[in-house]
């Protein structure tokens, strides 16, 4: 990060992958609105893992530049071994990679042992992931003040909810609710980074009275004066809103067309077991009948399903 497509590269990952999620947590429950379940992470028909691969190797492409492509010495080290401070960020940004990849890493080995704490501990580890990332930008060695701090602070709020939502997704599975909110959050985490990175490393886009400085290896947004800083982190904040407002009306849209092309599959019980509990307990009603009237006398054959009862009326039928 630090960049235009330091932001722009891991904010379109996670746009893909929010609406990855998004579109196959209302396929599912456009199909089985009875019976939903969440799913942390969904297979593909060809490549089962290929969502947790494409995190792996998000995540080590994100790793690798942040230590060793990006730093001029193509390693982030003083020559005493030492960090020096304009490779503070690369390490907090290499952490969070660390931790997604050791989250999608995991997820593969917990669905091959498949234990039955699967569904919980993969829930776990994504909210260990949210957790690391929130801590760390929240605790962020770049400048909290100006307005590179300001959509920072900002993004704060789009990880806060996908962590809380994965958090709740361990105790309450079947709200697709939940799961609806998770994806859109993570959807709106891709779009606000691609978002930071236009805004603040395209000089076109630097809002009036600011500029852009070289300050400890990277360039960074500063104002001219505390005017000219207010102006620009009121703009940040309604940039943030029409962003809230963009996404929700297009995931609500992504929901109303797909109810439309996927709608319900009836999930039917088999009749059989019920046509043999009825025979079984009319059976034995028949035994003790003829048991306590007719002693001796031959048991007669269970009657069939259409024969128990009283006849069906019509309306009934109809109905």
């Amino acid at each position: 990060m630090g960049t235009l497509i330091g932001h722009v590269a891991p904010g379109f990952g996670f746009f893909i992958i929010g609406l990855w999620h998004l579109f196959n947590h209302i396929k599912l429950h456009a199909h089985h609105p009875k019976s939903y379940t969440s799913s942390p992470w969904f297979p593909t028909s060809r490549i089962k893992y290929l969502e947790l691969y494409f995190i792996m190797v998000g995540c080590s492409m994100s790793i690798s530049m942040e230590l060793f492509i990006g730093p001029d010495r193509h390693q982030p080290l003083d020559p005493d071994g030492t960090i020096p401070s304009n490779h503070l960020h690369n390490f907090e940004h290499s952490n969070i990679s660390l931790t997604f990849f050791m989250y999608a890493l995991f997820s593969i080995v917990l669905d091959k042992i498949a234990p039955t704490t699967q569904y919980g501990l993969t829930n776990l580890l994504a909210a260990v992931a949210f957790g690391q990332q929130l801590l760390l930008f929240h605790l962020h060695s770049a400048d909290h003040m100006g307005v590179e701090g300001q959509y920072h602070w900002l993004l704060q709020i789009a990880i806060f909810i996908s962590l809380v939502t994965t958090l709740l997704g361990i105790n309450y599975p079947k709200s697709f609710l939940n799961s609806f909110v998770r994806s859109i959050s993570i959807m709106f985490q891709g779009v606000w980074l691609m978002f930071m990175g236009f805004m603040l490393w395209t000089p076109s886009l630097i809002p009036k009275g600011c500029f852009m400085n070289l300050e400890e290896g990277h360039k960074v947004v500063r104002c001219h004066g505390e005017e000219a800083l207010e102006h620009a982190k009121s703009l940040v904040n309604i940039q943030f809103s029409w962003y809230v407002i963009g996404v929700t009306i297009f995931a609500m849209t992504v929901y109303l067309v797909m109810i439309k092309l996927y709608p319900e599959k009836l999930e039917y019980q088999s009749l059989s077991k019920f046509v043999l509990q009825d025979e079984e307990n009319d059976g034995d009603d028949d035994v003790e009948a003829q048991k306590t009237n007719n002693v001796g006398k031959k048991m007669e054959e269970p009657k069939s399903f259409l024969q128990i009862g009283k006849p069906f009326d019509p309306m009934d039928i109809e109905r």
